[in-house]
Parts: structure tokens; sequence; C-alpha cells
């Protein structure tokens, strides 16, 4: 593919300067890897140094310095344009829709139009594929799923039974959706397991990454909504509710039964307690460990975990702490000293 930089402009919804009628942009690429044929983009703190960029033409906001030696798209948002470059440049690989001869679908399963499933998927009997829908290899979907459309299932996929998917579901290789909570109880040192007989509910628009696990309610539903992304080896534990638009990255794990609200972001490595509930609006900072509920529009850091500006004191306190254990060990010599004068 190539164009030309007023088609790119165009494509953008933008405005340009300091065209090259003669340039042509065969790519798209990141400020330190692209090259003079490569479109890239740059926002603050990166915006002073896109100049060392070999980048053909950047991408960058109304209200950033200009660059005089090669042509700049200015668009409002330079990350939402270099997300719709990068599908314009690297647009996926049409899946051919069919279903393999070597997939398993139960005759007892409801199969939309325009659906891939590929080889050795296994749809089980009372499953719902609604159109579009892309389902990859070695996939196992369970009895009486409920997938809608144009939902995305990456190779090694469990969606267990009776998990409900929304539209535009992406669910990446490897995770586990609607596997049992982790529920027993304790008679006598032995462990007794309590059925999980609820399910899993997907909002549209849900991304589970790679490995991530989601567990099935005890009863009722674990529902994670609309839009909310979950990084590779996250887990969201039974009866959790989470809110639209939230993000969870690596290594987050939420306890059973816990409420969170809209938009709210977990650093790596961040987790919970069950049984809390969590405002709208939180950021959690990576190894954040929460223990208490969160009131919307907070901040958190640190274990257990508190408001950011008192992690940050706590902080400032502990790197202090060895220059006052000096300073402590000097004074109880002085006293010492003082204490044998007075003997004296």
């Amino acid at each position: 593919m190539e164009k030309s930089v007023q088609e790119l402009a165009e494509f953008l919804h933008g405005t340009f300067e300091n065209d090259n009628p003669e340039l042509k942009i065969t790519g798209v690429n990141g400020l330190v890897e692209a090259g003079p044929q490569d479109i890239s983009f740059a926002v603050p703190p990166y915006v002073e140094h896109c100049h060392k960029s070999r980048a053909g033409v950047m991408v960058l906001s109304p209200n950033d310095a200009g660059l005089t030696d090669r042509p700049v798209i200015r668009v409002e948002n330079p990350r939402a344009a270099f997300v719709a470059l990068l599908e314009l440049f690297r647009a996926q690989e049409e899946v051919e829709r069919v279903i393999s001869q070597y997939a398993f679908v139960s005759p007892l399963a409801k199969i939309g139009k325009n659906v891939a499933i590929q080889a050795f998927a296994f749809i089980e009997a009372g499953a719902e594929i609604g159109d579009g829908c892309v389902i990859y290899p070695h996939t196992y979907i369970g009895k009486r799923v409920k997938m809608g459309e144009n939902c995305v299932i990456h190779p090694n996929v469990t969606v267990r039974e009776d998990c409900v998917l929304g539209n535009r579901v992406i669910l990446q290789s490897g995770c586990v959706v609607g596997g049992d909570g982790f529920g027993y109880v304790t008679q006598n040192g032995k462990h007794s397991k309590v059925p999980q007989t609820g399910n899993v509910i997907l909002e549209d628009d849900v991304e589970v990454g790679c490995n991530s696990t989601i567990d099935r309610a005890t009863v009722d539903s674990t529902i994670v909504g609309k839009g909310t992304k979950l990084d590779n080896l996250v887990h969201l534990g039974h009866n959790d509710v989470v809110g639209e638009n939230c993000l969870f990255c690596a290594h987050a794990g939420i306890s059973g039964s816990v409420t969170i609200g809209n938009n709210c972001t977990f650093a790596g490595q961040a987790g919970t307690v069950g049984h809390i509930k969590i405002g709208d609006n939180c950021l959690m900072a990576g190894r954040a460990g929460v223990i208490n509920d969160v009131p919307s529009n907070s901040q958190m850091a640190g274990f257990p975990a508190t408001t950011y500006r008192d992690w940050l004191k706590q902080e400032a306190t502990l790197r202090k702490a060895s220059d006052m254990f000096k300073k402590v060990k000097q004074l109880e010599k002085q006293l010492a000293e003082l204490q044998e004068k007075i003997k004296e």
C-alpha cells in the first residue's frame, strides 16, 4: 500500500503542513523504528525529540511545536490517529468463513451467518454462535454458551458452559472464561468443594488477554462490563462485578465478590481482598494491595493500599530511615558519655 501525505491527512480528518508531493508513505512505525517512507506520531514528552526520528511524515496535535524538515499532519488525538493508521496499513488477513471438516460442531448448536470455525475447535450442544464470529483451532465452546456477533476466539481458549459473550468480544490465546470459582467448605481439616453453579457474562467489546482467567459465579453471574480490557495473566474471582471501560494490567488479581465501578485501572500485580466495593474512576498503582472499600475518584498505592499521596510520604520517610538510625546511634553514644561524666 502507498499513500500520499494529502491522502493520509484526509483519512485522519486532519490538516497538513510542508507537503512533499513526491513522497509516498508505505508503512507506519514508532518514532525510533520509523524510516523515510513511514508515518509516525509523537505526544508530550516525546514531541521535543521527534525531530530525531527518520519518519517521512509526523502526526502531531495542533498545540505541538512544528517541524520544518518534513510533512506534518495535525490531528486532535495523535494516539487515536496512530491506531487508525495501523489498521489502514496493517489490516488483518481475512479469515475464510467456513466450518472446517476437522472441527466438531454439535448438531444441536446454532451457528450464525459468515462464521469461521477452524480445525479442531469443539462446539457443544446448545451453544449459539452469532454472525461474523471467528473461532480458531483447539478452542472449546461449552454447552449453552451464547456468543454475540463478530467475536474473535483465538487458539486454545476455553469458554465453559452457560457463559454469555456480547458483541465484538476478543478472547486471546489460552484464556479461560467460566472456570470454577475457588469455593470450599473446611470441616475437620478437610476441604469440600462448593458447587459453582453460576456463569460469566462478558458484555460488548470486552477483551481478555492470553492466559487470563475469569471464574464463574457460585450462584448468579460474574460480570465484566462493556469495553473493559484484561491484559495477560489477569485473574477475576467468582461473583466479581466489574464496570465499563476498566483496565487490568498483567498479574492483577481480584478476589471473589468484589464490585468495581466504571473507568477503573489496576496496574501490574495490583490485587484486592474479597467482598469489597471500589467506586468509579479509581487508579490502583502497581502492586497495590486493596483491603478496604475505596470511594470513587481515588488513587491508591502500597500494601495495605492507602491514598497515593500518603504512600509517597511513607516512602519518603522510609528512604530517610537509614540516616535517622545513624543519628539515633550517635545520640545514644553521646547520652552514654554524659551519663559516665555524671557518675564521675
